[in-house]
């Protein structure tokens, strides 16, 4: 029996209907759509509507993926959703997901690491498949940004939209799939971009809501900087980690926060433009949705034995990258 690794095996993406574009926001605040086409690359963005959550939109992306797979949801072992939007305080979105496809063999948690929490849930979910134990794991990446944007503050609400992604993780013996993460974190940064008030720190108030707190805050120079720095480092080192030159990664899969970002780290990897995934200017930065969506809009174009790289950035400061094998042929 060989080393067992957890290989992504299935993907599955969903974005609501609407669209927000560019010159919508110019109806909004005071900005252009080339003032938000040169500086982050967006064109628009997908909005979910009011009564809706986070969980509404990562259901979708799970029952699509299982019925693509043509998997029961009984088959399911452990579900986790990765998002900084959850549905409630608790209980966890993943077990309101778990609950609305019909989950009931699994267990289910959240994992709140930003922008980088799709990277982080992978590497979780793939050591419960390497140890032997669970044989479906779905990882869930998802995040109703709309709910926490100030649509007053211009330097935040051009950057963000809703989405979710999924993918099915299960054991595989062929030396595919996950291969090797790094994964790193410095609440130091989080200064720089935070949530201020919701939590225990500062709870809701009639002043918490007139400072206008409960929305994301973000000092953008800081973080761009920082993401720029990190994700290109961070990537670069699996590259070195695992004897990688540039000819050998097929695909750079990037967190989609900011177009020069993704251009700084495809340059310290020394990739061309044609072996990276860009989809920011249609969906925007859906936060933990974004590398799902890359893989779902993608997956025709994936070949079994490709050499993916998976990079983010995030709040927390959180970032990292994973290196894995694709398994299939679609």
């Amino acid at each position: 029996m060989g080393k067992i690794t957890a290989a992504i095996t299935g993907v599955q993406g969903y974005v609501p209907e609407r669209v927000m574009t560019n010159k919508d926001l110019e109806k909004i605040i005071d900005t252009t759509d080339e003032w938000i086409t040169t500086r982050t690359g967006i064109k628009e963005r997908r909005i979910l509507g009011d009564g809706k959550g986070t969980s509404d939109m990562g259901v979708e992306a799970v029952n699509k993926l299982l019925k693509k797979k043509n998997i029961d949801p009984s088959e399911i072992d452990l579900l986790i959703c990765a998002t900084v939007t959850p549905d409630y305080p608790f209980p966890a979105t993943a077990n309101v997901i778990s609950d609305k496809a019909g989950i009931k063999n699994a267990w289910s948690f959240d994992i709140n690491a930003a922008c980088s929490g799709f990277i982080y849930a992978l590497s979780t979910g793939a050591q419960f498949i390497e140890t032997g134990k669970y044989k479906k794991v779905l990882i869930v990446g998802a995040d109703k940004m709309s709910s926490i944007i100030d649509y007053e503050d211009r330097t935040t609400c051009v950057i963000f939209g809703d989405g979710s992604g999924a993918v099915l993780l299960e054991p595989n013996e062929e030396g595919l799939g996950v291969l090797d993460s790094v994964l790193k974190s410095d609440g130091e940064g989080r200064k720089h971009l935070i949530q201020p008030a919701g939590g225990s720190m500062n709870p809701p108030t009639h002043e918490t809501v007139d400072k206008r707190m409960h929305y994301v805050y973000q000092e953008g120079k800081a973080v761009f900087k920082y993401a720029v720095t990190n994700m290109a480092e961070v990537s670069a080192e699996i590259m070195d980690r695992n004897n990688l030159e540039s000819e050998d990664v097929d695909w750079l899969v990037p967190h989609q926060a900011n177009l020069r970002i993704i251009d700084a780290t495809a340059s310290r990897m020394g990739l061309p433009d044609d072996k990276v995934m860009i989809n920011i200017q249609k969906y925007g930065n859906t936060t933990a949705g974004t590398i799902p969506l890359c893989l779902w809009d993608w997956e025709k174009q994936l070949k079994k034995g490709d050499n993916l790289v998976l990079s983010a950035f995030g709040g927390g400061f959180t970032w990292g990258a994973i290196y894995l094998k694709w398994a299939y042929n679609s």
